[in-house]
């Protein structure tokens, strides 16, 4: 893999990467004082990035939820902190490109540190947790692809950790999850409630209240932990009986946009980051998961950002709160129709322009037309494939543009 004296920088991979592996590798790079990026790179495409000195790990960073970690964290670590959005913005903007491109979560830790708006061993508490969450995700995933990069991009050390002790206790809460036989569910999903009336009837009115506001499809597991200030293994214990009977289901969200997005210097950006840049926010409303994960997988393949909504009764409420760009919108939901819902949303001002995309497995005529009188931009007709997504967002978009 690689020695003291002859270092092998190639990517590698690595199946089932255990615990035992884990310690293994990260003892490979302590031999020769590897200073530098560890990227980790998953089977769907995630990647985790561990920033190394001397062989001993000062953050980590990445995967599918790296915003939503963030956020987690400052509520759990610094909750003085978490409550003041506008001086974090200011504090992210004065970064400039320079946070942006080089893990900016660290770097606000070192600015609130020399701004003595956090101590040293908070800092430390917050690291060490990241690292933990980080490793489990690795550990949850069946092959891992490892590359080198050596650098000092971090040239402020906060901290530096043992990987041997993290993994160690990455590994206890592992096992503990296997224990509770959830192992084959990530931390990062979401508990959305399918069979809300049966729900109702199988649990008590202050439980049931509970569970509708809590499990809306938008918090992970371990959003909601924090939220309840419970541990993520209890909490998701406390629903695999819901999980069971179907009356809750377990679905992917997308992460949270970055606190702020801090513009690039003046001038023609190169390709590679002109590729990396954001585009719109695209939602679609549709109560079937499996819809909306195609949906996401398509747009955020093209960099589009998602808004993915499975309860149309939370609709228009999300929508509003998100503001996205164009809407994708299931023809065919229980509760509220698509029909209703375009209609409610284009006596909003806000919506009134907003392309509207009208998605129903019926190509008839009469849903044609009925969906044009409630206001509809458009309509395409399901199983959806990724040409016919992008093609229909560039066209509209492109016309609100010539609009403006």
């Amino acid at each position: 893999m690689m020695t003291a004296k002859n270092p092998i920088y190639n990517p590698i991979s690595i199946r089932e990467f255990t615990a035992s592996k884990q310690t293994g590798f990260f003892e490979t790079l302590k031999q020769p004082r590897f200073s530098g990026q560890l990227v980790l790179t998953g089977l769907r495409g995630e990647k985790w990035t561990f920033f190394l000195y001397l062989g001993r790990i000062m953050y980590a960073t990445g995967g599918i939820h790296t915003v939503r970690r963030w956020k987690r964290s400052l509520a759990l670590y610094f909750p003085q902190l978490a409550a003041e959005t506008s001086a974090m913005q200011l504090d992210i903007e004065g970064l400039g490109m320079f946070g942006n491109q080089v893990c900016w979560e660290y770097q606000l830790l070192c600015l609130w540190l020399e701004q003595q708006k956090i101590t040293r061993e908070q800092a430390a508490r917050m690291i060490r947790g990241t690292i933990i969450e980080i490793l489990f995700d690795i550990t949850q995933s069946m092959e891992i692809t490892c590359e080198l990069r050596q650098d000092d991009l971090l040239s402020t050390r906060l901290v530096l950790i043992d990987a041997e002790q993290v993994i160690a206790e990455t590994q206890t809460q592992w096992q503990s999850w296997q224990g509770a036989k959830i192992a084959d569910r990530s931390p990062n999903w979401a508990p959305i409630i399918r069979q809300a009336e049966e729900l109702q009837k199988r649990t008590t009115p202050q439980v049931y209240t509970t569970l509708r506001q809590l499990l809306d499809g938008q918090q992970s597991l371990r959003d909601l932990a924090v939220r309840m200030k419970r541990d993520v293994l209890t909490v998701t214990s406390s629903l695999i009986p819901y999980i069971q009977m179907g009356l809750v289901e377990l679905i992917q969200i997308p992460d949270l946009p970055p606190p702020v997005v801090v513009p690039p210097p003046p001038g023609e950006l190169p390709r590679d980051r002109e590729e990396s840049v954001p585009k719109p926010l695209i939602a679609c409303v549709d109560d079937s998961p499996l819809m909306c994960q195609t949906m996401e997988r398509i747009l955020t393949g093209a960099n589009y950002q998602f808004l993915g909504i499975n309860d149309p009764l939370r609709a228009i409420a999300m929508l509003m709160a998100r503001k996205p760009e164009l809407i994708f919108l299931d023809l065919v939901m229980p509760n509220a129709n698509g029909y209703e819902i375009c209609s409610q949303l284009r006596k909003l001002t806000i919506f009134r322009n907003t392309p509207i995309v009208i998605l129903t497995g019926n190509d008839g005529i009469i849903d044609r037309v009925r969906a044009k009188m409630v206001g509809s931009s458009d309509f395409i007709s399901k199983p959806v494939n990724a040409d016919m997504v992008l093609n229909t967002i560039r066209k509209h978009l492109s016309q609100e543009t010539a609009l403006d």
